[in-house]
């Protein structure tokens, strides 16, 4: 990640630096005058390269097309990034074959986009006393989708409900 702040020419002020050419070829020690007029003579830059090394390392460029290449390296790497989305499907206990048809329909919807899904199931009123019939619905659906998902979270009870997440099968394999 680029620096907020990148010195360059006058606004360095360290006594000494090790610098490095404008063919990339290291040139030594030297002071920051006369690295600064080998910039000039040049007619490019003097930018410090790295700034915590001992002395500071800086190079002669150009300064402008070096700003240009980070922003555009930043973007790209902005453009490339991936964010990660988890979509949430809640089932009951007592779920009817229609909805948990729907329901699973949804979920394989969702794996196509490449999405995780995170599925809960809550139990309510005296659902609560017959879990198994929960984890009976869990892996139920845990089942129909292994076509298209791998089980990342294996069905654990939290509270008053079941907390499953499934994701992409990989198509590596």
């Amino acid at each position: 990640m680029i620096r907020s702040f990148v010195r360059a020419n006058h606004k360095i002020r360290v006594p000494n630096v090790r610098c490095i050419g404008p063919d990339g070829n290291m040139i030594g020690v030297m002071t920051t005058g006369e690295a600064l007029k080998l910039a000039q003579t040049n007619g490019l830059d003097l930018v410090e390269v790295s700034p915590n090394a001992e002395p500071p390392v800086c190079r002669v460029m150009d300064f402008g097309k070096f700003m240009y290449e980070e922003n555009r390296k930043q973007k790209l790497a902005r453009k490339n990034q991936h964010n990660l989305v988890v979509k949430e499907m809640k089932f009951h206990a007592n779920v009817g074959d229609h909805d948990y048809q729907t329901k699973v329909g949804h979920i394989k919807e969702f794996l196509a986009n490449g999405h995780k899904v995170k599925i809960s199931l809550t139990f309510r009123g005296r659902e609560n006393i017959h879990r198994e019939l929960g984890f009976e619905v869990m892996n139920h659906v845990t089942k129909d989708c292994a076509d298209f998902s791998t089980l990342e979270q294996a069905p654990k009870l939290m509270g008053r409900g079941i907390i499953a997440m499934l994701g992409v099968k990989s198509a590596k394999v």
